[in-house]
């Protein structure tokens, strides 16, 4: 069953009235909707049906930043649960946790993995405590499903202990940066699709346009000739190397050091146990999971995590440059570039009538800013940790997981909403490389450099066509220099796009 706390409730909670004597300390008195929960702290008010706990709701209390709960990133939840199951089997086959107990804790991490009860993950995406407060709101929630499997009610921890059966043989220093990884490795994976698919919509238009000659530019400025296909292609071409690129970061997110509990020695954990619950954890993910090599390296250095970023806002970057091309070629439409046509989303303005701007593209821009930006946090947090922890994981793991749900949908966005509608302005796209002196260059061989410099100076003047002015200085003839300006010589050679497959990516 899942629960119905409100909004409201899980915002604030007001204790009620406490009952003292003199010398005595408070004692909470509980109405019927809440539950009474302790920590080393005291006591403290829970929602009656919430699984969460008093650590959870210490947590909420304090971190009041963002007002983003951990459960905006489905697959950070299915990645704690999924730590949680490993330890829980690896505890088991160890002699750790009892049959019974760990069987518990098995069938509630299992509900998590499968989608349900992630509304109970309340605690902030931002958070003190290097993830902590995560790790307890996972624990407890698991727990107090657990409980219930078993035929309990919530919050009877002197069956079922969030701390002492589901983080047995744990920290929040090694269970939470795993997390984080198998979390980024999933969304990656969905990021992975998304590229694949547009990178197939570039590559089609590639095909399509594979006619159509236009003028190439550079710094601006008119270049050589070149064909639309050969253009878009370019963009498959960039979108592939990225798919390439970001493939080969899977192996930074394969080292974990779930085992090193607190700081990389190992403490309170089986000497069994990390090999159990990293092969544990390979079977329920489906992974090819690691043990770094040094529990201690590893449990204080982020550097994973910083090169990880490095590559995604490498990827989000060319992709902003792929759309600012795509809004000056579109352009106009009548005093702009005009070569393609974008597929009208919305009206462009309030106050100018049939104005259409390119939203798409620009929204995409403005993903790749943020993306920039979390990359400077992530570069910073990875350097603020200080000798066996890094407490800034927390904001590493928000900024590493928006980056990836934005670009997923930016990518998404753009193939659907932008580019598999775009067209081709054939006629005005001819018109300007008929005008166009660039074309001159291809019959530099034949006519020599300073004829060439010459007769474009006068194109350029007079408005008249080179072809013309060529035939006319008797330079050349109307038949040679036709056959030297056919598009497939002035484009180089006909475009051949690969086929790109569209088979779904696995990562390994």
């Amino acid at each position: 069953m899942s629960s119905s706390v409100s909004e409201t409730q899980r915002a604030t909670f007001e204790p009620t009235e406490s009952l003292t004597r003199p010398g005595e300390e408070a004692v909470i008195v509980p109405t019927a909707d809440v539950r009474i929960e302790s920590d080393s702290l005291g006591p403290l008010e829970v929602p009656i049906d919430a699984y969460w706990g008093v650590h959870t709701r210490r947590a909420m209390d304090n971190f009041p930043i963002a007002k983003r709960p951990i459960s905006v990133y489905p697959d950070f939840i299915v990645a704690l649960a999924s730590v949680k199951q490993a330890c829980a089997r690896a505890n088991k086959e160890v002699g750790s946790l009892s049959r019974d107990k760990a069987g518990w804790i098995d069938a509630a991490c299992q509900e998590i993995i499968d989608g349900r009860f992630h509304e109970q993950f309340v605690v902030g995406v931002i958070q003190g405590g290097a993830g902590t407060s995560t790790n307890m709101n996972a624990n407890e929630v698991i727990c107090n499903l657990a409980l219930e499997h078993a035929g309990y009610d919530k919050g009877r921890y002197d069956i079922l202990s969030p701390i002492d059966h589901v983080n047995r043989s744990q920290s929040t220093n090694d269970t939470y940066p795993t997390a984080i990884k198998i979390a980024l490795t999933f969304s990656l994976q969905h990021l992975l699709r998304e590229l694949k698919a547009l990178e197939g919509s570039f590559a089609a238009k590639g095909v399509e346009f594979k006619h159509v000659l236009k003028v190439g530019r550079t710094q601006l400025q008119d270049a050589v000739p070149m064909t639309l296909g050969q253009e878009f292609h370019g963009f498959a071409t960039t979108l592939g190397e990225d798919y390439d690129r970001l493939t080969e970061t899977v192996w930074l997110l394969s080292e974990i050091n779930l085992g090193a509990t607190a700081i990389g020695t190992g403490i309170t954990a089986d000497p069994g146990y990390a090999a159990a619950a990293i092969r544990h954890l390979n079977e329920i993910t489906g992974l090819k999971l690691e043990g770094a090599p040094d529990l201690i390296e590893s449990t204080s250095d982020a550097g994973s995590f910083m090169s990880f970023s490095g590559n995604l806002k490498r990827s989000a970057i060319k992709l902003s440059k792929i759309c600012n091309d795509l809004r000056l070629l579109s352009s106009g439409p009548q005093a702009g570039f005009g070569e393609i046509n974008l597929p009208p989303r919305q009206a462009g303005s309030s106050i100018m009538p049939g104005k259409v701007n390119p939203v798409i593209p620009e929204v995409v821009n403005q993903v790749a800013f943020q993306v920039a930006g979390t990359d400077v946090t992530v570069t910073m947090a990875a350097e603020a940790g200080q000798l066996q922890l890094n407490a800034f994981e927390p904001v590493i793991a928000h900024s590493l997981l928006q980056s990836l749900a934005w670009m997923t949908q930016a990518m998404w966005t753009l193939r659907i909403n932008c580019v598999d509608g775009i067209t081709a302005n054939e006629e005005r796209l001819a018109a300007m490389v008929g005008s166009s002196v660039g074309v001159i260059t291809a019959l530099i061989p034949h006519i020599g450099y300073s004829a060439a410099s010459a007769l474009a100076k006068t194109a350029l003047l007079t408005g008249r066509n080179v072809a013309d002015l060529v035939v006319e200085a008797r330079l050349m003839t109307r038949e040679d220099v036709m056959r030297e300006l056919e598009p497939a010589r002035l484009s180089g050679a006909d475009v051949t796009v690969p086929t790109v497959s569209s088979a779904i990516p696995i990562i390994e």
